[in-house]
């Protein structure tokens, strides 16, 4: 199998491609629904500097700035399209459970990548730019949103290069995104959302602070939500090494969905209030189902 069909399987892009992601609030000066536009890239109308950040076009670099200060700065214009997507996926330690997937089953990174990648890839193909924050404690890798379908091919390839490690922290990460995402446009966060629900909240409002649209699809194994174990299990924790617990599945069984369910619902109840839209994923749902579901839903509503 190629990197491109594991990443855009043909039956999810074949299903999905029909559909669109729009965004339904005003972003950039434009009404959602009507951004679709035939001009792209960068328009006559110079608007601000911004520092350059690899998989810039570097015929964009502002070199008369940087013979004054030595650094690299790429021209910005105002763009005739309204709508940049920023889609940050989730390569924490716990996004690679189960450690040791069987055949047909995918770890949660494995089932979250197809579906950033797949939600790119129809974001380029609408004509609307699509770009990728690999993230765990801190920022992994960062591509920049590009309308060229061409580039797909390098976040595919950024993503196949990626491998799950290191703790999740989004109290400071999640602002210090926001901060640098210039202008108002979607941010798309694929992730199981495994942090402080508090600090997970916080991070959130500050995208919608900063005027962004936010969609929150919500990464989780099936074992984590079922908690189908029967036999004595020990448990190792995948972001705080040598941590280990010896149980009675049985016994916790209707405890731990009660504070599965806890957590879901306090995320799903903060997400309405900020006029986020949350969608929870199991990664039993075929992807092909499970995004062709949401996006069919988002427009409707």
């Amino acid at each position: 199998m190629s990197v491109s069909t594991r990443y855009l399987p043909p039956e999810v892009i074949q299903r999905i491609a029909p559909l669109e992601l729009r965004a339904r609030k005003v972003v950039e000066g434009f009404i959602a629904g009507l951004h679709r536009s035939p001009y792209r890239g960068f328009s006559v109308e110079f608007a601000e500097h911004r520092e350059y950040v690899p998989g810039d076009d570097t015929r964009h670099i502002d070199w008369r700035v940087y013979g004054r200060v030595d650094r690299y700065y790429v021209k910005q214009y105002e763009e005739e399209t309204n709508l940049r997507a920023h889609i940050l996926l989730d390569c924490s330690a716990s996004m690679d459970y189960p450690e040791r997937a069987g055949p047909g089953r995918m770890t949660k990174f494995e089932y979250a990548s197809c579906v950033a990648a797949c939600l790119a890839w129809l974001l380029m193909h609408q004509q609307d730019a699509a770009g990728l924050v690999l993230f765990d404690h801190e920022i992994r890798e960062q591509i920049p949103p590009t309308a060229r379908t061409g580039k797909i091919r390098t976040l595919i390839e950024r993503i196949e290069q990626t491998r799950p490690g290191g703790p999740t922290h989004v109290k400071k990460l999640f602002p210090h995104l926001a901060e640098r995402m210039a202008g108002r446009g979607m941010v798309v966060i694929v992730s199981d959302l495994l942090a402080p629900v508090d600090d997970v909240i916080a991070g959130l409002r500050r995208f919608r602070y900063g005027g962004h649209e936010v969609l929150v699809l919500h990464v989780m194994d099936r074992d984590e939500i079922e908690f189908p174990f029967r036999e004595n299990t020990r448990f190792e924790g995948l972001e705080a090494p040598g941590t280990e617990l010896l149980v009675d599945p049985p016994s916790l069984r209707r405890s731990y969905r009660a504070a599965v369910q806890r957590f879901i619902g306090r995320l799903r109840a903060a997400c309405t209030e900020q006029r986020i839209d949350y969608t929870l994923l199991s990664t039993r749902d075929p992807i092909d189902v499970a995004l062709s579901t949401f996006l069919a839903a988002r427009m409707k509503r």
